[in-house]
């Protein structure tokens, strides 16, 4: 039997799209002598629908959908994800369900039974959990159909789960396992992905075909990597990140399990990748074509300018230099050197002629009161009027260059640089972006040294310094991925070496701004925790402030 893996970029509501790229992927798969074929879970609507899935007529969309792929499976067998509707009146109205469809006939239904409900996910909000299980047979061969989670509880050793859903299929004697999944790309999260489906493979000790998305969905990447596992727990075939495919593998050479193939997993390359992904797809999947963004001269505006170049094209890039008094020449001819290296037009827009007139008509309000932050806000908010003005009359999103660390303690202007459509940096912290600002530089100088080397500022009075308001970053952002990412207390901090003042210091620099996080841009997430659906905080509360 030859099975094809078709590994595609679906746009959530997008039907007739989505049924399109399927449709020519099954006369593919048909040409290269493939008799089945598998799609990624909710396929033919896309993931994550979140509440589309409440209206009755994007579920009867869906349907339409697989009766044009039931249509189109003459000779081939097709199995595709989408949502089913509960037939009981107790429970959750829809289950996300594996569709085998074979002859213009549904042959088998697998619904997922493993719902997560943790960081991104949010199925037991819309679907009821399987409570059956049953192979599917085809062509002589006994098929365990299972969707994304259900392959991540092996043995039952995850403690969110109270059932193995192929344990259960196990009694039938399963030939093979076919996995729909929709997994979301984090920079750690290919490698596990690996030893989830090999472990399944070497407690079942039959091959496993798993299909998963590519493409992102506004914040939420999809790096594609589709699996191919041996009987042997090798890994036979990895399919491209970030790269839609179609593979057709010939199940008796994946039984021999002779060949094995992996890609490298460079953390810094696949946030690049992943980084390119979601600019351009958030534009195409809106329809958007023009970017804008300003340019400080720093190295979070000059990496972030570099990303969407390669995403959108420089002709599709534009800058906006917006230099103060407090600016520095040298933060001008570098962000002016790195227009020039991409080939993107810019512009320049001094700010102190209109920072003067707010100074004048304010000055009788602020009487008595010295200089302070509330200045330097002002200058921000101005930069953020003039690129929101030029993003309305031109047409361009403005791409919000913010960096994580940044955005955990709230070093950021509401209404000024905190604006914009879409947060690039967001999810890297500092340090990462200077390591992705070397990996972009590694082949010739596109973003200016001295933009690199310079200590960070933000120019919004004289000689400021990150340094002068925030830690090193270089420990600034340990103590923020502890807690973050590895979602460790004030308590573990200090016993991990941190001094309990510094501790106090940053935790209280993160919660205190969860308000100015809610009111961000999207962030693309390319770590295991990420601002946005994944994190979710009360703005008002006690703990740790």
């Amino acid at each position: 039997m030859k099975i094809a893996v078709a590994q595609l970029n679906y746009h959530i509501g997008n039907f007739e799209g989505n049924l399109q790229k399927m449709l020519k992927s099954v006369s593919d798969a048909k040409d290269q002598g493939a008799e089945l074929i598998v799609f990624g879970e909710l396929a033919v609507c896309g993931y994550p629908p979140r509440d589309f899935l409440e209206f009755e007529d994007f579920i009867e969309r869906c349907d339409a959908s697989l009766q044009s792929l039931m249509a189109a499976s003459t000779d081939i067998g097709i199995v595709v994800g989408a949502p089913t509707r509960n037939p009981k009146k107790e429970g959750k109205d829809l289950f996300n369900s594996a569709y085998f469809l074979y002859n213009g006939e549904v042959i088998g239904i697998q619904h997922k039974a493993l719902l997560p409900t943790y960081d991104i996910f949010d199925e037991y909000r819309y679907f009821e959990p399987a409570t059956e299980f049953h192979t599917v047979m085809f062509k002589g061969k006994k098929v365990a159909l299972s969707v994304c989670e259900d392959i991540w509880n092996v043995g039952n050793e995850n403690p969110l789960y109270t059932i193995c859903p192929l344990d259960e299929m196990m009694a039938e004697k399963p030939d093979f396992i076919l996995n729909i999944s929709a997994s979301p790309f984090d920079y750690a999260h290919a490698a596990e992905r690996i030893r989830v489906a090999q472990a399944n493979v070497q407690r079942y000790q039959i091959p496993l075909f798993y299909a998963n998305h590519v493409g992102a969905q506004t914040d939420i990447i999809f790096d594609g990597g589709s699996l191919v596992v041996a009987p042997n727990g090798k890994v036979l075939d990895e399919m491209p990140y970030f790269q839609e495919a179609l593979k057709v593998y010939d199940l008796a050479e994946v039984m021999a399990g002779e060949k094995h193939q992996e890609q490298a997993k460079d953390k810094i390359a696949l946030i690049h990748d992943a980084l390119i992904t979601g600019i351009r797809d958030y534009f195409q999947k809106l329809g958007f074509k023009n970017a804008i963004l300003g340019l400080s001269g720093g190295i979070d505006s000059a990496v972030t300018a570099v990303m969407a170049v390669k995403a959108l094209g420089a002709d599709h890039v534009r800058g906006v230099l917006m230099p103060s008094q407090f600016s520095s020449d040298h933060s001008v001819n570098d962000a002016r050197k790195l227009a020039q290296n991409l080939g993107m037009q810019y512009d320049l827009v001094p700010v102190q002629p209109m920072y003067e007139a707010y100074e004048a008509a304010l000055k009788p309000h602020f009487w008595g009161y010295a200089f302070n932050v509330t200045e330097e806000n002002i200058q921000a908010r101005i930069r953020g009027m003039i690129v929101m003005a030029m993003s309305n009359k031109f047409g361009n999103i403005l791409l919000n260059t913010t960096n994580k660390s940044e955005m955990a303690v709230g070093y950021g202007t509401l209404y000024g640089d905190l604006c914009g459509g879409l947060a690039v940096l967001a999810d890297l912290y500092k340090t990462e972006v200077y390591a992705l600002a070397a990996y972009l530089n590694k082949d010739g100088e596109v973003i200016p040294h001295s933009s690199i080397e310079k200590p960070p500022s933000a120019e919004l009075r004289p000689g400021q310094k990150d340094a002068d308001s925030l830690p090193p970053y270089e420990i600034l952002d340990q103590i923020l991925f502890q807690y973050i990412e590895r979602r460790q207390g004030p308590k573990n901090l200090i016993e991990l070496g941190f001094a309990p003042e510094l501790v106090a210091r940053v935790l209280k620099m993160v919660n205190t701004n969860e308000f100015k996080r809610e009111q961000a841009a999207p962030v693309l997430r390319v770590s295991s925790k990420g601002f946005g659906m994944g994190r979710r905080m009360p703005i008002v509360g006690k703990y740790l402030s």
